[in-house]
């Protein structure tokens, strides 16, 4: 099942980047005479060719814009204010070797290294150097950078000489950057860094206006008054409309009332109402609701610890439906990921939570020129919620987490995150000797500069687990690269009530045991494995519990049960217990086997099914009996796993990059297997 990449357009990618946050580092303009005397020899075919582009270029971006606007050829004064010119954004540079560059006479130019680089980056105009992320010469991703093809070895400067592998961040505007792609002349990198978003499924809601022309029509005030437990107001809940002329939206306040505007003669118009606490309450979603514009409206919302399964909590400690689900709960107690380290890169945990608070280790990357230790503060509450589902610790209180006694690093990068901060969050993992990172985030291409820093985190044996994404399409990347594990969205009838938004993400193909695929979980033959995704309780903070969607919330009951299979799997204590690619594939390969078939999706919505907890930690002798595993027995997969595939793909030893014609906002990657060891999505070798 190899994977590959889609290359579907991000939601971010038109979106202006945040300001300049201060780190950049400003340089005088110089003309591209004086770059290539300040650079070094491996640098020059940056800077050569460029008299012509420079004269061009220096009108790109503001600066620029301004310097060229004074040169008219009337001679007349510009009037007041600045010039608009193009908006610089940032871009990563990174060195590579050129396509067929162990061949003919390209072979013979000095390879490129990440400082030289960087140095004449800083001395070319109009490019404003932001950072640079040095990556440990020791591992370097095979396919990539400065080492080129495999048995090609740089004949001058590269990594051997210079500061190791990594990317530059820099600001320039595209025209800007095209031109440095081109004098790259195959041996740049040149990506635009894209934002990254959090994984979970945001409700869509229809454009707020559909001409230019403003509503003029009746319009009315709504009142809405949500009450909790013992009819208590609730404050901060999200009470939205749907239908009618327009969409309406509030927030109610400390009286728990929210006051909305009606757009049209009545309510009758309004398609669904949707209502949406922020912790310890189940959402509410009615269809056709029958509202009032003459009387306060009422609803109240369920407590979640009024559920059946969720009895007592959190004042009794609780196993959520997702672990049951997944055998969790007849794990030996002892089984606590003790010796293994997780990581979780997402917007921070708040380790003021009792679930929480034995948490020690982090890194605020987005913050980290101000503050690293800021890691711990989670305002968007979504890294605090799969962490809680990974490690949640406390033995008699909460919710338990799979792997309790796991040490928890957590990256924080949202709100804000970019593909440049996630390369540099994983560069910690690599550093901290991470074992299991989990990525309920995404973005819209695939980047091969993250790419690289994925494959250079299997080589030192950090195993990356991604959401497949919540866009009801093509499997997103990361999860779409097929150097990390995969992980779709499914839900379970009754596990939340009916009358809760949850049971919107009702897909048709219910199985005899009551599991659905997720309406808004991605698909494709990329998805590996899937898991709980849907109405799944956890922490928020500040010390609170959520019922949550997504394929972000699925992702950590993977990233769970790998950490217990690390730490308590006898094949991780010998035959694979140093770090490496195979240790990588070979728990991939676990979690796979042990899966079971759910819902009645093909398997590009749910890949092998989902893992089971006894199964991965060999405490159960029933996987070899079980009758899923006979289906293409030969190759240990579900029947009709590579359909649609091209069976060319499958067996590719290495990385090829499609470089050709592409533009700095277009990757090209086709993406093969590496000869790990492990036939992909087959059965380990004799000796296992």
């Amino acid at each position: 099942m190899p994977k590959q990449p889609q290359g579907g357009a991000s939601d971010f990618q038109d979106r202006p980047p945040p300001p300049p946050d201060g780190a950049g580092d400003k340089r005088p303009a110089t003309d591209d005479g004086a770059a290539a005397g300040a650079a070094s020899a491996g640098a020059a075919p940056i800077a050569s060719g460029s008299a012509g582009a420079s004269a061009t270029s220096g009108a790109s971006g503001a600066e620029g814009a301004s310097s060229a606007s004074g040169a008219s050829s009337t001679g007349a004064a510009p009037g007041p204010g600045r010039p608009v010119a193009e908006r610089k954004k940032k871009y990563l540079v990174a060195p590579r070797a050129a396509p067929g560059a162990a061949f003919g006479p390209s072979a013979l130019a000095p390879a490129l290294g990440l400082q030289s680089v960087e140095q004449a980056l800083q001395a070319l105009p109009d490019i404003d150097v932001v950072e640079t992320i040095a990556t440990r010469a020791s591992v370097a991703p095979a396919g990539f950078g400065p080492l080129g093809m495999a048995g090609f070895t740089p004949s001058g400067g590269g990594v051997f000489g210079d500061s190791g592998d990594g990317v530059v961040v820099a600001r320039m505007t595209d025209q800007k950057a095209g031109e440095l792609l081109q004098r790259g002349q195959g041996q740049l990198l040149v990506e635009r860094d894209q934002h990254l978003r959090l994984l979970d499924p945001m409700l869509r809601r229809p454009d707020l206006v559909s001409s230019l022309t403003p509503y003029q029509g009746p319009q009315a005030e709504l009142l809405l008054n949500v009450v909790g437990q013992d009819d208590q107001p609730l404050a901060e809940v999200e009470v939205s409309l749907f239908g009618g002329v327009l969409p309406s939206s509030a927030v109610t306040g400390a009286d728990g009332v929210a006051r909305l505007r009606v757009y049209g003669p009545d309510a009758n118009s309004v398609s669904g109402l949707y209502v949406k606490p922020r912790a310890d309450y189940w959402s509410f979603y009615q269809r056709d609701p029958d509202l009032s514009l003459d009387q306060p409206n009422v609803v109240m919302l369920k407590p979640l610890a009024e559920w059946p399964a969720l009895r007592n909590m959190p004042q009794q400690n609780t196993v959520g439906w997702g672990a049951r689900a997944m055998r969790l709960d007849q794990v030996p107690p002892q089984f606590g990921g003790q010796g293994i380290k997780v990581a979780v890169i997402d917007s921070g945990a708040a380790t003021t939570h009792g679930n929480l608070n034995r948490i020690r280790a982090g890194f605020d990357v987005v913050n980290k020129h101000v503050d690293r230790g800021t890691w711990n503060a989670d305002t968007l509450g979504h890294g605090s919620h799969c962490t809680g589902v990974i490690a949640a610790t406390d033995p008699v209180w909460g919710i338990r987490g799979f792997a309790p006694q796991a040490e928890v690093h957590v990256c924080k990068l949202f709100p804000g995150g970019q593909v440049s901060q996630l390369i540099d969050a994983l560069e910690y993992c690599i550093e901290q000797q991470i074992d299991v990172v989990n990525l309920s985030l995404g973005g819209g291409a695939p980047s091969e500069a993250l790419e690289r820093q994925i494959v250079r985190a299997k080589q030192a044996g950090v195993a990356c687990i991604a959401a497949a994404g919540n866009s009801s399409g093509p499997v997103q990347y990361p999860a779409s690269s097929q150097h990390v594990l995969a992980v779709a969205a499914i839900g379970k009838i009754g596990e939340f009530p009916p009358d809760s938004y949850h049971a919107e993400t009702l897909g048709k193909d219910i199985d005899a045991q009551g599991y659905f695929t997720a309406r808004f979980s991605c698909f494709g033959p990329q998805v590996d494995v899937c898991a709980p995704g849907v109405a799944v309780v956890s922490s928020v903070p500040p010390n609170n519990f959520a019922a949550w969607d997504g394929t972000s919330m699925a992702t950590p009951h993977v990233t769970g049960l790998a950490a217990l299979v690390l730490a308590h799997r006898p094949e991780f204590q010998s035959v694979l217990r140093m770090r490496s690619p195979e240790r990588v594939e070979g728990l991939f390969q676990i979690l796979r086997m042990s899966a079971r078939p759910v819902a009645t999706a093909d398997p590009n919505y749910v890949g092998y099914g989902m893992p089971d907890a006894l199964i991965a930690l060999g405490l159960s002798t029933a996987q070899m009996s079980m009758p899923w595993h006979g289906q293409a027995s030969s190759f240990g997969m579900p029947a009709a796993m590579f359909a649609g595939m091209d069976s060319g793909q499958r067996g590719g030893t290495g990385i090829g990059m499609a470089s050709a014609g592409a533009g700095p906002g277009a990757m090209g990657l086709t993406l093969q297997s590496l000869p790990f060891g492990f036939a992909f999505g087959g059965m380990p070798p004799p000796g296992w």
